[in-house]
């Protein structure tokens, strides 16, 4: 089955299942996923298709910025085009480009400028908190679905990797958010008070990490 949006086919893959609702998805290879039961009929589906065509179009829009952010080299918000200069000892910026000697130099730099970064960030709003909250080990992998994880079993705050394509807002809001977890660990009415204690412009990095 295909749907089409924008002059676009798309296949659309449907999976059966002992459930009462739909789902729709838009899977990484642009896919269309609808999960419903088993006697939802294909015009049934299609019929749920073109009343979310809206949807469909931001799901699709969402997985394309996301794809470009993934293909292209950001640092900080800002998008570079790479140079590589074999002669190069250190890393060097200007407006739109960052020079370097090999693509593995540039990702030990990048690895390297990470975790200085995301301790600098947590050192500090640390150190902001008012609250007995204990000092976090901090972790670092790149997540699908979520920019940080708190872990109150050992202590632990996890942070996507992929924060340092965004402007370095972003990274102080998710520090505040997991270290506010361990005051509050919900998202209680109390918790965003928390949050917006240590980072009152909480909700503009909210909307820009939804960009």
């Amino acid at each position: 089955m295909k749907y089409k949006i924008n002059g676009i086919y798309y296949d659309v893959i449907i999976e059966k299942k002992n459930n009462k609702n739909t789902y729709i998805r838009v899977k990484d290879d642009f896919t269309i996923h609808v999960t419903t039961n088993y006697f939802t009929s294909k015009r049934s589906i299609l019929t749920l298709l073109r009343n979310n065509h809206d949807s469909l179009i931001t799901m699709i829009d969402e997985k394309l910025k996301q794809q470009e952010k993934e293909n292209n080299f950001y640092y900080m918000g800002r998008k570079y085009d790479i140079i590589v200069v074999s002669t190069l000892k250190t890393i060097e910026f200007d407006e739109n480009h960052v020079y370097v000697k090999s693509m593995d130099s540039l990702n030990r730099w990048y690895k390297k400028e990470m975790k200085n970064l995301f301790k600098e960030k947590i050192d500090y709003y640390y150190n902001q908190f008012e609250e007995d909250i204990p000092y976090p080990i901090l972790k670092i992998r790149k997540m699908k679905t979520r920019w940080g994880v708190c872990n109150k079993r050992d202590d632990s705050i996890t942070l996507n990797s992929n924060l340092m394509k965004y402007d370095v807002s972003a990274l102080e809001y998710v520090v505040v958010h997991e270290l506010s977890h361990f005051v509050h660990f919900d998202h209680s009415k109390q918790f965003w008070e928390t949050v917006k204690k240590y980072y009152p412009n909480y909700k503009r990095s909210i909307a820009l990490l939804k960009d």
